[in-house]
């Protein structure tokens, strides 16, 4: 399937954004650890939830998380503590995407674990027993979500848990939006420099409204700054004081011409008429998710840039990096990719392809990333545009109700 994506004549200015797929899956294992007594509003409609919510439903042993990272990695961890026999599984993608690092750092706590194809990767055979828990070392170049996971188990092991994190850590908002979680949920979390400490402790049940979506509202940040001129965008459901470290959006936009007011009920962006930078540089080590959104925006403003600390991108659902000089190179910018984990425009163009379709490689920032270039080029084809339900099931129909037009091509 195909969509053509046209330009609006006019951006109708109220979006509906959808709930925190990242604090909607911490929140769901935090209540699977409480017994299920916890209240939780809210929740993120996407495919990676819906794994969730279907694997804790799931009477047999066999769970299947399809194309869900977040699902595989944090349940791998939560079964290896809960008492039985299970396979976990996912596509045939996710049996290419590494887990051998969470999977060891359970075995070294007791876990017993199985790879059934390739060691370190999916799918896993897992033994779960009680873990006694102690002190183990993780490098922090890697996923947050393997952190994350062990953080969230940990409160259940006999002896608590020491994570000691060693190099340069990536994505460290993401550690601090479960530990701030667990918190919220009963359990102290002690953060000394590089070092997490988790006693053993039970999670005490509460209400809790997962809040919207700060990565999702980055596209319309995207969507104002191309528009430009007197475009304002209200997006609802968003916090100034943020769990989410994606909320930096808001402050990286403003020299892109993206005014950010706070109301009661979430954000207004406002376009505002000012000079734009000639080049930006920033170090996207703690907001990966945010790269796709700034690369496209960057480039079709015609400003260049240095964007580093993405190593994590070339193990998302795709490799992004290379995903992402392909693609903008259809639309005639030149990227290069240095050391695997900074993504550069020099302001190289080349010839632009006449009738560009977008490929989005499985991955639904792909999709919606790119889905903004018609309001600079009147018209954008993106090819298998249904990924976007990975994590915001409407946001083509939310685009249709802005006014953009969507239609099969």
């Amino acid at each position: 399937m195909m969509y053509r994506i046209t330009s609006p004549t006019a951006i109708r200015p109220s979006m509906q954004l959808p709930a925190s797929k990242s604090i909607s899956n911490r929140a769901l294992i935090i209540n699977a650890l409480s017994d299920g007594a916890c209240t939780i509003e809210n929740l993120s409609e996407s495919d990676d939830t819906k794994e969730m919510l279907t694997a804790f439903s799931t009477s047999g042993e066999i769970i299947d998380v399809g194309a869900a990272g977040t699902a595989m990695r944090f349940l791998t961890a939560y079964l290896a503590q809960n008492t039985g026999i299970y396979t976990i599984t996912g596509s045939e993608r996710m049996k290419h995407r590494p887990i051998k690092i969470l999977v060891e750092a359970l075995r070294s706590i007791g876990a017993e674990i199985k790879c059934l194809g390739e060691e370190g990767f999916p799918p896993l055979k897992i033994t779960g027993r009680r873990l006694e828990g102690g002190s183990i070392t993780l490098a922090g170049n890697v996923s947050s979500q393997y952190i994350s996971a062990m953080m969230m188990i940990a409160p259940g092991m006999v002896n608590g848990l020491k994570i000691n994190l060693t190099g340069n850590i990536i994505s460290r908002p993401y550690i601090n939006m479960t530990a701030g979680l667990m918190r919220l949920f009963g359990v102290e979390v002690r953060q000394d420099c590089n070092t997490l400490i988790i006693p053993h402790c039970k999670y005490t049940p509460v209400k809790f409204r997962v809040e919207n979506d700060w990565s999702a509202a980055s596209y319309f940040y995207e969507i104002a700054a191309l528009a430009g001129k007197d475009v304002k965008i209200s997006l609802g459901g968003l916090t100034e004081n943020s769990l989410q470290g994606d909320a930096r959006v808001a402050a990286l936009f403003y020299p892109l011409g993206v005014a950010t007011r706070f109301t009661d009920a979430g954000v207004e962006l406002q376009a505002i008429q000012m000079e734009l930078p000639e080049s930006f540089d920033c170090d996207f080590t703690d907001i990966p998710d945010l790269a796709q959104t700034f690369a496209v925006t960057l480039c079709l403003l015609g400003i260049r840039f240095s964007l580093s600390g993405l190593q994590s991108l070339r193990i998302k659902e795709t490799d992004r990096l290379a995903a992402l000089k392909a693609e903008l190179g259809k639309l005639g910018y030149v990227l290069e990719i240095h050391r695997d984990s900074t993504l550069e425009w020099n302001g190289e163009r080349c010839l632009p392809e006449p009738e560009p379709v977008i490929a989005t490689y499985e991955d639904h920032r792909m999709a919606m990333a790119f889905a903004p270039v018609c309001l600079k080029t009147g018209s954008i084809r993106i090819s298998d545009p249904e990924v976007v339900s990975k994590s915001y099931p409407a946001y083509w129909k939310t685009l249709s109700a802005a006014g953009f037009t969507i239609e099969l091509s």
